[in-house]
């Protein structure tokens, strides 16, 4: 989740490269749209929502890796997680966790309005008890939550991961200051894609589309 003062990996293309890049992007459903449009008005923080082309992105890596049971760690107001669901089979199931209420308000209300909703289980509250209380093991995970707990969400994931699965972390480049660290936000950033990239268990690789990608593999 940018915040407003980042600058994404995206806007250092011009306007005419953004919107090629999301023309040549499957489009993003009606309901998806009409999310975009209520969180841009009753939040006044569209920059934290995931967006058309990582929003495709998310769909095509749980369709690929045959995921049947998620994670997400910070709902805001749900556009990833539809993403997220759209491409899980009938029974799959998708855990998304959210702390603030207002925001978890407007994502339930558009998980009731979807075609997948009945896979998703919004949990409110603590990210890390509710990780600790979930006896799943996973398939994919998306970490999308305060910046300072990721390397914490890391650990508590990873062992209910299974052989092969996904997590997928947002903002892993925070606005370009992961490379050279000052505030806690982006020491913390920064120690998970070392912690990652130095850990045998896993396999890695870093994508530049919008505040960054890593993409991390359980070997």
């Amino acid at each position: 989740m940018p915040r407003k003062s980042k600058m994404l990996a995206e806007e250092f293309f011009n306007d005419a490269i953004n919107t090629y890049v999301e023309h040549a992007t499957s489009d993003e459903s009606a309901l998806l749209k009409n999310l975009r449009i209520e969180t841009r008005t009753q939040t006044n923080m569209i920059n934290m929502l995931s967006g058309p082309v990582e929003g495709r992105l998310l769909q095509l890596l749980v369709s690929l890796s045959k995921a049947k049971n998620c994670l997400e760690v910070g709902t805001f107001t749900g556009y990833s997680a539809l993403n997220i669901a759209a491409s899980l089979p009938a029974e799959g199931k998708l855990y998304t966790l959210e702390f603030n209420p207002e925001y978890a308000k407007i994502a339930q209300k558009f998980f009731n309005l979807s075609p997948d909703g009945h896979k998703i289980e919004l949990l409110l509250g603590k990210a890390e008890d509710s990780i600790r209380n979930l006896d799943v093991q996973f398939d994919f995970a998306f970490i999308d939550a305060d910046k300072q707990n990721y390397p914490l969400y890391y650990d508590l994931i990873l062992p209910k991961l299974r052989s092969g699965g996904l997590i997928i972390v947002d903002n892993a480049l925070w606005g370009g200051e992961v490379v050279a660290p000052v505030e806690k936000q982006a020491h913390a950033i920064h120690a998970l894609n070392q912690k990652a990239k130095n850990d045998p268990h896993v396999e890695t690789v870093m994508l530049t589309v919008r505040d960054g990608i890593f993409i991390i593999r359980k070997k």
